[in-house]
């Protein structure tokens, strides 16, 4: 019995050999396109798999689920859903350039909603990747290795004619490196291809001649015509793409905006992202020109209608849609394949080579299979013909022999032993026979019709056929040109049968300038209600409406509509909004919370006052405290440009109760929860800076707090109602700052 053992190893070794075994398997076996076939493993698997099945373009569909099952089953274990998502993938026309996949039922849409459940939907090939990716893999043109438990043989690649990696693009993640190739046109791809095939030393450029760049399934319109000779010539850049859009004249002035096409990177969620993000920018005023936006996509194409209000400038409105939005997108080019067994980033020109490379090993292998059935068949038609010859002769040794072995061993070797003659000279003839083992057979087999004149005829017609199928094989595969011509003869039979035209347009185009229209400056009214909904509203609805907005909003502030709005809240904060941000409605109105468009949290802090930005600058600004700190600060300090400042400093548990900008005030008076009253003048507060903590303005009890705060002028009458007493301010004693003030009886 053999002792265990114990190997010892080091920990950093054995993780990073096997992290790179990890890394290089989703690499190679998952992650990757092939650049000779262009397709990812879980792709190739999924196609052969339906071709093994018989689910052929001319039969029936078949359940997508059962496909699944029997690939995950025999070639690829990796889990259903790898599986069912690369199958819905290769059916969708609207990001493949070349649908692989005829998908019956939900396959979902470009707006991004998911396909079907497996069971639900049904799928079968598509006509050309029957005869372009699959056409040739019954003659033996490429290599079968053994699936995953060796009970199957899978191809390591597929036959495929066209270059499939350019035509559909490929996007994959592996470890520390990715894919992102764009799809082409078709018919683009094999005229590069004919090139390259007349000329190898063909430049990046000249190529461009015939592939002009992308060609996305989305349409739209790449910008930057003049980087892409530099993409294709390293394998990586970027490509710049817009949506296409069309003006539609409405009567009254109006236009409509329509969205027709979208950039490639829009699809999916983007179109939604898209949509809300028009409704930003008119929630946050950058545009003023929208009426109202509506998707009214089909089955036909895109359409994404956005009504303009009237005399709006429709063309700058689509540049700012460039600049703000996804409809103007950039996608990352990165030509990364597996070549040769590694990954690696390739130009236009070394995709090309691997895949002209391939098609001649393909063709090379597919006509030496033809020549070898071909010359077997001219060996058995000529055995036929000569039989035809003499067939009475053989006749007579099939009548003559005892057995199949003795008529054969007389045909190939010409032995007579045994056999009766009708002549002696019919012996001497068939000792002179000498067919070979399989004409032998052919004879053997052959049935009395196939002496029939007519038939004999088309013997000889099928020999001659044979024969010049042999001469034309041994050419294609004795002169590089005779092969290449018949590469270019199947390329341009795919490109007639199942090219279309180019759906992206390639230009230069200038970058997008949106001109900001001038805001003409005005008079606002800002209303805020007790619940911390605002809008702007005109001054003269504010005007009709003056004692209703006062009394039935916590702040109604005058201000202009290029102005600032500033919040001071209860925790020291100064959050400022532009009056621009905040939404214009009319007086009844429910406005938008000023969470929404300020840092102002409600949850956490509560508004002390609201003032514009015009009242400050001119005035100093006067704050109270809960544990009676006061001080006053020049107004211009709050002129700051981030939106969310400290507004003073506080002490320890300590909350601002006011805010106050000084216009006429002589006095202040300080009321606390106890019922003390300390009035005393303003300039016995000093000026501060913001970040100052103040001084004290009265002494306070052990539990007692500021809770009120009031203004006075000279002979100013105001009066307050306290606890069913009525009080008139200036009737108070005048006191000093920092002393107790009088307690009022209740």
């Amino acid at each position: 019995m053999e002792e265990n053992r114990i190997i010892k190893t080091e920990y950093s070794e054995e993780m990073q050999k096997a992290f790179i075994d990890y890394a290089m398997s989703v690499i190679i076996a998952r992650a990757l396109p092939d650049v000779r076939d262009g397709l990812k493993p879980v792709q190739r698997r999924v196609l052969y798999d339906m071709y093994e099945l018989g689910i052929r373009w001319d039969r029936p569909y078949r359940k997508s689920a059962r496909i699944v099952g029997d690939t995950m089953g025999k070639y690829h274990p990796h889990g259903d859903s790898s599986i069912y998502d690369s199958l819905v993938v290769m059916s969708q026309d609207f990001k493949k350039g070349l649908a692989l996949i005829d998908g019956h039922g939900n396959f979902g849409n470009i707006e991004g909603d998911p396909a079907a459940a497996m069971r639900y939907t049904e799928a079968r090939l598509q006509k050309v990747t029957q005869e372009v990716f699959l056409g040739d893999l019954d003659k033996d043109v490429v290599d079968f290795l053994p699936n995953f438990d060796e009970t199957e043989k899978e191809p390591s690649v597929l036959p495929v004619k066209i270059p499939n990696f350019l035509v559909n693009g490929s996007e994959g993640i592996a470890v520390g490196m990715t894919t992102s190739t764009p799809p082409h046109n078709l018919c683009e791809v094999v005229d590069a291809m004919k090139a390259f095939l007349l000329n190898e030393d063909i430049s990046v450029k000249e190529l461009m001649r015939y592939l002009k760049g992308p060609d996305f399934p989305t349409g739209g319109i790449v910008i930057n015509k003049d980087e892409l000779e530099e993409i294709y010539e390293t394998g990586t850049g970027k490509v710049k793409i817009r949506g296409k859009v069309e003006f539609e004249k409405l009567k009254g002035g109006r236009t409509n905006v329509v969205v027709t096409q979208i950039p490639y990177p829009m699809i999916g969620s983007g179109i939604s992202k898209f949509m809300s993000d028009v409704e930003a920018l008119v929630e946050s005023r950058k545009t003023q020109d929208v009426a109202d936006i509506s998707n009214q996509s089909s089955k036909e194409g895109i359409r994404i209608v956005i009504e303009l209000k009237k005399d709006a400038d429709a063309e700058n409105f689509v540049n700012l849609l460039y600049k703000k939005t996804r409809l103007e997108d950039t996608f990352g080019v990165n030509m990364l394949a597996i070549c040769d067994g590694r990954p690696e980033t390739m130009g236009l020109r070394q995709i090309l080579k691997a895949c002209v490379d391939f098609q001649f090993q393909t063709a090379t292998r597919k006509y030496n299979n033809l020549l070898a059935r071909e010359n077997e068949r001219r060996e058995i038609q000529e055995g036929l013909i000569k039989a035809c010859n003499v067939i009475d002769l053989i006749i007579e040794i099939l009548r003559g022999s005892r057995d199949r072995n003795m008529a054969k061993a007389c045909l190939v070797e010409g032995k007579t032993e045994g056999i009766k003659f009708k002549s002696r000279e019919s012996g001497i003839m068939a000792a002179q026979l000498r067919f070979t083992e399989k004409q032998a057979n052919a004879i053997l087999d052959m049935r009395l019709y196939k002496l029939i004149g007519l038939e004999l005829e088309a013997l000889i017609q099928e020999h001659e056929e044979t024969v010049a199928n042999i001469y034309r094989y041994e050419d294609i595969l004795e002169r590089r040109d005779s092969m290449a011509q018949v590469i270019i003869n199947e390329l341009e039979a795919i490109k007639k049968e199942f090219g279309r035209k180019r759906r992206t347009q390639i230009e230069n185009a200038e970058e997008a300038v949106y001109r900001e229209k001038e805001t003409v400056e005005t008079d606002v009214c800002v209303l805020v209600d007790r619940f911390g909904y605002a809008r702007a509203i005109e001054m003269s609805a504010y005007e009709r409406n003056k004692e209703a907005a006062d009394g039935e909003n916590r702040f109604a502030v005058i201000c202009k509509n290029t102005g600032k709005i500033c919040i001071f809240t209860d925790t020291g904060q100064l959050h400022t909004i532009k009056v621009m941000d905040i939404p214009a409605g009319k007086f009844r109105d429910k406005g938008t919370p000023l969470d929404n468009i300020s840092n102002f949290d409600s949850k956490k802090e509560r508004i002390v006052n609201m003032l514009s930005q015009t009242q400050l600058n001119l005035r100093q600004v006067v704050f109270v405290t809960a544990q009676s700190m006061v001080k006053l600060v020049d107004g211009g300090e709050f002129d700051v440009s981030k939106r969310t400042v400290a507004a003073t400093k506080l002490g320890e548990g300590d909350f601002v109760v006011s805010v106050e900008t000084l216009t006429e005030q002589r006095y202040v008076i300080l009321q606390t929860r106890e019922g003390y009253f300390l009035k005393f003048s303003l300039e016995e507060i000093p000026e501060k800076k913001k970040g100052a903590i103040g001084v004290r303005g009265m002494k306070l009890g052990a539990k007692d707090q500021v809770e009120q705060v009031y203004y006075t002028m000279v002979l100013d009458n105001a009066e307050i109602s306290y606890h069913g007493k009525t009080i008139i301010l200036n009737d108070l004693k005048n006191g000093k700052r920092d002393s107790k003030g009088t307690r009022i009886k209740i």
